[in-house]
């Protein structure tokens, strides 16, 4: 069966945009100098944050709510399914008590394996078709997996380049990595994405091109 047709991807309460407009009124106007929300994430543009997993059962504090209260309204999470406590039950929850309509929060799920590839290019063209209808809906998104480091920076290289804010993979390479340094955990793990084979994927990585009929 085609990936394209099968794409594990959980939706909490998603809107269509010609039934639930995007508030814009509701998100702050952000720009890639907007201070983090949580000291481990970054802005990779100013609709896009990467950050590390944004819940832990052991926390009163959650870093969910700051990620809410600084206009994240998608969430991507790359981790697979039984990885770590899941949090999309808790969205609706925290939703309303930062006053936010259940319907603006969506929530994908891409698992892929820790410090891995996506199983097929396809796979990681599904992470950007979200991306992107994202950006042209002006909604803020939140992509992570365990510690924002591998999976995450290897999807936000993938998205400059489709997006054209990069001219190649490794140019992507050299923009998350100026990012990284500002990251508080940059001195522990000086490298994203985090594996050679995960850089090598953002490097040869080329945005699916139109094909006119002739």
């Amino acid at each position: 069966m085609a990936h394209s047709l099968n794409i594990p991807t959980i939706t909490v309460n998603h809107c269509e945009p010609a039934h639930h407009p995007q508030r814009r009124s509701s998100l702050p106007s952000l720009t890639t100098d907007c201070p983090r929300p949580i000291p481990n994430s970054y802005w990779a543009t100013p609709q896009l944050l990467a950050c590390e997993y944004p819940w832990s059962p052991f926390e009163s504090s959650q870093k969910l709510d700051k990620l809410l209260a600084a206009g994240v309204r998608t969430f991507i999470d790359l981790t697979e399914s039984g990885e770590l406590s899941p949090y999309s039950p808790h969205l609706p929850d925290l939703a309303h008590a930062h006053d936010i309509p259940v319907s603006e929060i969506e929530y994908h799920q891409f698992p892929i394996q820790d410090r891995s590839l996506p199983e097929s290019t396809e796979f990681m063209f599904s992470i950007l078709d979200v991306l992107r209808d994202n950006e042209r809906r002006g909604r803020v998104a939140a992509v992570h997996c365990r510690g924002g480091i591998g999976r995450t920076g290897m999807v936000i290289g993938c998205w400059l380049v489709e997006s054209a804010l990069a001219k190649s993979g490794e140019e992507a390479l050299r923009i998350i990595a100026a990012l990284w340094q500002t990251v508080e955990k940059c001195k522990r793990y000086p490298h994203s994405p985090e594996t050679g084979p995960q850089c090598q994927f953002v490097k040869n990585f080329e945005p699916p091109r139109l094909v006119l009929a002739g």
